[in-house]
């Protein structure tokens, strides 16, 4: 079985396939649905399999936990954080198909992350920065390593880190793109 993945200039995408939907792997996804909807970690879903010929669309469980209505393949709700999931597939399908490689740089397609300047030191000031060794690659975005810091959540006993001028610090990120 092989599989497409196209993109508008809207940057919508359509994924299609060629062979006929496995029986035995559409009762192995029954199986691994049924199970997350019966151990409570989630009270139902709606699932959609389409290889571009075939359609497979099956609901299980309910609209709200304890709740006793019944999840509908035409139920109506809202998806929420699922672009990189998404986005991580479509490109791992691109990878499979020789199109794109894990360590190709990104700076083409994100050119606003090009000639980026990291930290000399992990504890240093923000401004005393260096340009980075290397370009960001597909694997980074895909791990999480490309080298931004992030402001953690920090309960209200905790003391934010500061800039020695005051303003509030960024949290920095133990490794950095260059330390790879």
């Amino acid at each position: 079985m092989s599989y497409n993945v196209t993109w508008d200039h809207r940057g919508n995408w359509q994924a299609s396939g060629t062979g006929p939907l496995s029986r035995d792997g559409l009762r192995r996804m029954r199986d691994v649905l049924s199970e997350h909807v019966a151990s409570g970690a989630i009270p139902g879903l709606v699932a959609l399999i389409d290889n571009g010929e075939e359609s497979h669309i099956e609901a299980h469980g309910t609209l709200h936990t304890g709740g006793t209505e019944p999840m509908r393949r035409d139920t109506i709700f809202r998806l929420a954080s699922v672009t990189k999931p998404i986005t991580a597939a479509a490109v791992m399908v691109l990878i499979d198909e020789c199109r794109l490689r894990l360590d190709d740089p990104i700076d083409e397609w994100l050119p606003e992350l090009a000639n980026r300047q990291v930290l000399k030191r992990i504890d240093g000031e923000l401004d005393d920065t260096v340009p980075a060794r290397r370009s960001i690659t597909v694997r980074d975005l895909l791990t999480f390593t490309f080298g931004f810091g992030m402001v953690a959540a920090m309960s209200s006993n905790a003391a934010e880190p500061r800039h020695p001028q005051g303003r509030t610090r960024p949290v920095q990120a133990r490794c950095r793109v260059d330390d790879h």
